[in-house]
């Protein structure tokens, strides 16, 4: 009603004295702006380099930034003011992004910079609003503790920084995606990049290349009760052949179901007997037990559960021709009443069709039936037709659906070319939706057939597996340990339907970067 919404951030009108004054001898500085801000994590975001003993003092006053110095001025040095993100205004909170002030107490100005592009290794999509930080080599251990990076920008919406008025030295790059804005790589699930060599400045350097990733030293579980009474675990890491134990009460480690994703980054572990108040997981992968995890819950505690399945059936309705139709309910299932199924084809009752439990995983119901082509179907599992391994039974629930056209899929070939058949790579291909639908590990040039694919557009993503475990693996910061390196293929394939589709994926060498 009030027209279109205000997009753009605070503008600088004016600054006293002017930015990138030479023999600064001024103990304030005002910056006026055209509208309305306010700033926002103030000594988090707003960083002087270099560093005063005393912080100066910022104060708003109408539309206009005071910065009041508390401590004396170095002779003959330029100082740089980056604001961060602490500039928003009032209204729309719309953000000053990589705002700085630059002065010299001398009559000279640093003026080198540093300019490149920050990539997600594992989207090979870049990065926007990541943190590009500047060390000074003798000061790199600063990474590791509780102080700010002085020299910093924030990644555009395209993925590029630029670090400004810099004094000729060696410096560590590093990048950071961030949880907190704290500028301080401090939790494992914040995204990381760096350079093992330093950047020696002594000219501008542009075309620095960084790659995020999130580093994963030592595998660790966290585990919570859910409310039907299940453990569910997130990994740190995928396992590569994942076992679980229970240590105590040991007589529950018989009776255990285990539902491990198939990344193998969770688990869920389901107990038919819930009368304990602790337990005990060991989580373990190729027979060596990795971490230990307890939990606590009161004896008394009460449980809710519903018998709820999802079916592997498209949003439209549709089931893929040839397939089976397959229930994952969200409890293990102990019993079926195949008796209490109302099965319809055309409005026609049918009784020649099987319905068992997946010997391998419990979770998982079968129906197999000879499907036909333009028939609606329409089953309904009547009340009590799943019995868990809790004694719950399920309400009634009427899934409708038709079959698939053969002809809206096709038939995926991969003419994958590599340039070194000493190593291994992990092939995988993408849907829209940026989903793996296929994964391969290929250690020589190869033709991988697959059938059975949805009509799209598809990507193919290579990992050069180093260590041949068939996975991408993290990288330290540390240990100075770059990430298995990942591409995104260019070419965007397009799956005809009904037909063989015949794709080349020529594997480049890889880059290695020093």
């Amino acid at each position: 009603m009030g027209g279109p919404r205000d997009r753009t951030p605070p503008k600088l009108l004016l600054a006293t004295p002017a930015n990138q004054t030479r023999n600064f001898k001024a103990t304030s500085i005002k910056l006026d702006f055209d509208e309305y801000f306010k700033l926002s994590n103030t000594y988090q975001e707003i960083v002087m380099s270099p560093a005063m003993e005393k912080l100066p003092e910022y104060k708003t006053k109408g539309k206009s930034l005071v910065i009041n110095f508390k401590d004396t001025l170095q002779k003959n040095t330029t100082y740089v003011i980056n604001f961060g993100k602490a500039i928003v205004d009032v209204n729309e909170s719309n953000v000053l992004k990589n705002f700085t002030y630059v002065f010299s107490t001398g009559p000279h100005i640093d003026s080198l910079s540093v300019s490149g592009s920050v990539t997600n290794t594992q989207t090979q999509e870049k990065e926007k609003d990541a943190t590009v930080m500047l060390f000074p080599v003798k000061q790199d251990s600063v990474m590791y503790g509780k102080k700010k990076p002085t020299i910093f920008a924030t990644t555009d919406s395209a993925g590029n920084f630029t670090l400004g008025n810099l004094h000729e030295g060696d410096y560590r790059i590093y990048a950071l995606k961030e949880q907190s804005p704290n500028k301080i790589y401090d939790n494992e699930n914040e995204l990381i990049a760096f350079l093992k060599k330093p950047i020696h400045v002594t000219k501008d350097t542009s075309n620095v290349q960084l790659a995020l990733f999130k580093q994963t030293d030592k595998f660790r579980a966290d585990a919570k009760f859910n409310s039907d009474g299940s453990l569910f675990f997130t990994f740190n890491m995928p396992l590569n052949n994942p076992d679980v134990r229970i240590n105590f009460p040991a007589d529950l480690d018989k009776q255990k179901i285990v539902d491990f994703s198939k990344t193998k980054d969770t688990a869920s572990i389901y107990l038919k007997n819930m009368n304990f108040d602790s337990i005990s997981v060991s989580f373990i992968d190729n027979g060596k037990v990795l971490d230990t995890v307890s939990r606590k819950k009161s004896l008394k505690e009460t449980y809710t559960r519903t018998v709820i399945p999802t079916y592997n059936i498209s949003a439209d309705s549709k089931l893929k021709p040839g397939a089976d139709l397959v229930l994952t309910m969200n409890a293990p299932i102990e019993s079926l009443d195949v008796s209490r199924v109302t099965f319809l084809e055309d409005s026609v009752s049918r009784t020649n069709f099987t319905m068992t439990i997946d010997p391998a995983n419990p979770k998982k119901v079968i129906l197999k039936y000879r499907w036909r082509q333009l028939a609606k179907y329409l089953l309904t599992f009547n009340e009590g037709t799943f019995t868990t391994i809790y004694g719950d039974r399920n309400k009634r629930l009427p899934k409708s659906f038709t079959i698939d056209k053969p002809e809206n899929y096709g038939i995926i070939v991969l003419k994958v070319s590599v340039p070194d058949s000493t190593k291994s790579y992990v092939i995988e291909v993408l849907n829209e939706a940026k989903r793996v639908v296929i994964t391969d590990i290929v250690k020589k040039t190869s033709t991988l057939t697959h059938n059975g694919f949805l009509a799209g557009k598809y990507r193919v993503r290579v990992t050069y597996d180093t260590n041949n475990n068939g996975r991408w693996d993290s990288g330290n910061v540390k240990k100075k340990l770059y990430p298995e390196s990942i591409i995104l293929m260019p070419d965007v394939f397009t799956l005809r339907p009904n037909w063989e589709n015949e794709w080349n994926v020529d594997i480049p060498k890889e880059v290695i970067v020093p």
